[in-house]
């Protein structure tokens, strides 16, 4: 699952896979804004069917906060 999701965050910011690592932060360390977070929702929603509520995207900070709540809520 890391692997998807570092995909799309390389795709999204324009990112080298080197620089986005389980303890990125999206914003700190990734460049990320609010807009690039509710574009990787709708990326992930895509991929793998999952939607995360906007409540709960908020309180995700890292790359291993997605992939622990997607690994989380997959079918």
């Amino acid at each position: 699952m890391f692997e998807l999701v570092r995909d799309l965050i390389v795709d999204m910011l324009s990112l080298e896979k080197d620089d986005v690592q389980l303890d990125s932060n999206l914003f700190d360390d990734l460049g990320a804004d609010s807009l690039d977070a509710v574009e990787l929702n709708m990326a992930l929603e895509e991929k793998t069917g999952i939607s995360i509520p906007d409540d709960d995207l908020k309180e995700m900070k890292t790359v291993r906060d997605i992939v622990e709540y997607v690994e989380g809520h997959a079918a």
